[in-house]
């Protein structure tokens, strides 16, 4: 073998020809290694190019991928638009939006924009600065940037994929040149997502050609390959629900085994829980629709499609489906939206009766999407094990019980024995520092899961470094999930210390904001010598109420102006020392 060798010695040539090969590829850059692929590909399907001189091939032109993302899929999307480009000869750079300055914006000639809606048109946590400085005044003009967005978002919500369609048109007012068309995708994003990358790439493409390099790459054929990520099965070993019988919340520990070795799972990622609908729901949207249930339909209708969420989008393919006046009336009079309000698909197919074959109950709906649950534990404790804190999601809208389906699926169908799909959902940005770094952890109800795994592996690898949790629900008799496991941990020393806030104790309520504006200078202290602050939780008001809080603890501590104070927030976040989950 060479000192370069790329071909195994498995590999079907002679010595001599593995060789040659191996100093040929060892020496050949990506654009030539692109273009071989190519020829070879159409040698095997008889449509070998005819021999061509090219001009000598120059450096790679640059390509700027910016991202938005909260779940994880605007990133992964990124890394597939890179992989895909560098193939086609582009050299192309990444930005976390978090990481933006806007100021070096005009830099970037070609811009892919990547990003994802939060909630009701928000942007996700880590992109709110960045995007709130490029909507500003103070955003710089971009001629002679060309540009193409992709949006994510959810039909569930009233302001699907906002934030895409207000940096696209941001972009545009900026002076910025739309070369591809904007795509909006919902929670099956993988196949409109490939077609706009494989677009965008070879609209992109020619100018490298004119500049002397060879592009021959298929820029579809990878496209998506990293985001489908088969899910494994697991077996439920324990389920236990944490609240006491008084309690009016439950929230249940969810234990899973897996046949060989759990997923590679660290503290601060999540596990996606494939859920099925609730069987009696599955009957109700049958039968209101005159449905005959066929054994692959029944199946189809229970794990396969979303039958709660009912959306705009739903109601225009419903109404023109069935041709029913009543539905094209609301959405005709702007009334679609107000109705839809608490409302579902069995709503709508008993409130308009139309009889629909199994192909329209399929248009209606859109794939069931798995959830994803922080995963409370570690490895290093729980060996092939992984544990999950779900809270069942049980409410009464228009004289109807309803449930969250992924929620209710664990609490009232994943008893101990049951199996269930899941899939490993990394989170590279709420990862534990050194051993020896302070840690703040801030997570009421649900929001402890992922520091309880944090403190099973500072405990593991005997963690030098102090640990502070701020954790509140609504009653310490019935609501302090792991509330054992906490007061062993501070006996222990894995845990330094903890704040609780208990908010149906008091005749006032407190939070866990209000906890953090008392400690506030012990937690300005420990931030100012090197500590790290978590927040997991509830995104609509928790963390924003969080967030408000700590700048106000820097003004009043430091005595700094509200500028000031929230200019030392943006510096943590900025430094990575500010994380936050939140959903």
């Amino acid at each position: 073998m060479s000192a370069f060798a790329l071909l195994p010695q498995t590999a079907p040539f002679g010595d001599d020809d593995r060789l040659s090969l191996d100093r040929v590829l060892s020496g050949a850059s990506p654009i030539q290694r692109a273009w071989l692929a190519g020829f070879l590909a159409g040698i095997d399907a008889g449509q070998a190019p005819s021999p061509r001189v090219d001009a000598p091939a120059r450096a790679a032109e640059p390509l700027t991928i910016l991202f938005a993302s909260e779940s994880g899929n605007a990133e992964r999307l990124a890394q597939d638009v890179a992989k895909l480009a560098r193939k086609g000869g582009f050299k192309p750079k990444i930005i976390d939006f978090a990481d933006l300055d806007i100021v070096d914006l005009p830099k970037y000639e070609r811009l892919v924009v990547i990003a994802a809606t939060w909630g009701e048109g928000e942007p996700p946590a880590r992109a709110t600065r960045a995007y709130a400085e490029l909507m500003g005044g103070s955003a710089p003009r971009l001629e002679g940037t060309s540009f193409a967005v992709l949006a994510l978002g959810d039909t569930a919500y009233a302001e699907f994929c906002g934030v895409g369609k207000a940096l696209d048109v941001r972009l545009a007012e900026l002076g910025a040149v739309r070369a591809v068309d904007r795509v909006d995708c919902d929670l099956d994003f993988e196949a409109p997502a490939a077609a706009w990358i494989k677009s965008t790439l070879e609209t992109l493409a020619p100018a490298l050609e004119n500049s002397g390099n060879v592009v021959a790459v298929d820029f579809g054929i990878r496209a998506g390959a990293e985001i489908s990520r088969e899910p494994v099965a697991a077996e439920i070993i324990e389920h236990v629900n944490l609240n006491s019988s008084r309690s009016d919340k439950e929230t249940v520990h969810l234990a899973l085994g897996f046949e060989s070795r759990a997923p590679a799972y660290e503290p601060g990622d999540s596990l996606e829980l494939f859920p099925e609908n609730d069987p009696a729901l599955v009957e109700g949207v049958l039968a209101a629709t005159g449905l005959h249930a066929e054994d692959a339909l029944h199946a189809a209708l229970r794990s396969e499609r979303d039958i709660t969420t009912l959306s705009l989008k739903t109601l225009e393919t419903f109404a023109a489906e069935t041709g029913h006046a009543e539905v094209r009336r609301l959405l005709d009079e702007g009334q679609a939206r107000s109705w839809i309000e608490g409302r579902q698909l069995i709503d709508l197919v008993e409130a308009f009766p139309a009889a629909l074959t199994a192909q329209q109950i399929t248009a209606l709906t859109r794939p069931l999407p798995p959830r994803a649950y922080s995963i409370a534990s570690s490895r290093k404790e729980v060996g092939d094990e992984a544990h999950l804190l779900i809270a069942a999601v049980r409410y009464e809208t228009h004289g109807r019980v309803r449930g969250g389906v992924a929620s209710t699926f664990v609490a009232d169908r994943l008893k101990a024995g049951a199996s269930a799909r899941v899939r490993l959902k990394p989170n590279k940005h709420f990862r534990l520092p050194d051993p020896s770094t302070d840690i703040i952890m801030i997570g009421p109800g649900t929001g402890i899961a992922p520091f309880r795994a944090f403190v099973q592996e500072r405990r593991a690898v005997g963690a030098s470094g102090r640990s502070w949790l701020f954790f509140g629900d609504r009653h310490y008799t019935h609501d302090f999930l792991y509330q054992l496991e906490w007061q062993d941990a501070l006996k222990d020393g894995s845990l330094s210390r903890i704040d609780l806030a208990f908010s149906r104790d008091t005749p006032q309520k407190v939070y866990v904001q209000h906890r953090l504006w008392e400690q506030r200078r012990d937690v300005i202290d420990w931030l100012d010598n090197g500590a790290q602050l978590y927040v997991c939780g509830d995104a609509t008001a928790m963390a924003k109420d969080i967030r408000a809080a700590l700048v106000a603890a820097f003004a009043d501590v430091k005595v700094l102006s509200p500028d000031a104070a929230e200019l030392a927030v943006t510096e943590l976040e900025r430094g990575r020392r500010y994380h936050q989950d939140v959903y």
